[in-house]
């Protein structure tokens, strides 16, 4: 990994950035190997506990796939689609 998470050290408590670290860390998962899909959408659902607009969301997920080459949208919706207890697997 040679880019930089986007996150709000400004606005977000130390405990806050390590759970949105951790969701672009799963969605890394996703692509680099595999991942539980309720894994995935749990992270998901804490970071959208801590970035509840949607448009921040656009523009963090929009920032981590520019870096990162990952889609966080994509990602999450792959994982929406699958049956309980299955992994999500994204091809770069």
């Amino acid at each position: 990994m040679s880019y930089q998470y986007p996150i709000d050290e400004e606005y977000w408590s130390k405990e806050e950035i390590v759970d949105v670290v951790n969701f672009y860390s799963k969605v890394e998962q996703a692509y680099e190997s595999s991942i539980n899909k309720e894994e995935l959408l749990l992270a998901y659902k804490r970071f959208k506990h801590i970035v509840p607009s949607k448009s921040e969301e656009k523009r963090l997920c929009g920032q981590f796939e520019k870096e990162s080459g990952y889609s966080c949208y994509r990602t999450i919706k792959k994982a929406r689609e699958l049956l309980e207890g299955q992994r999500v697997q994204m091809n770069k």
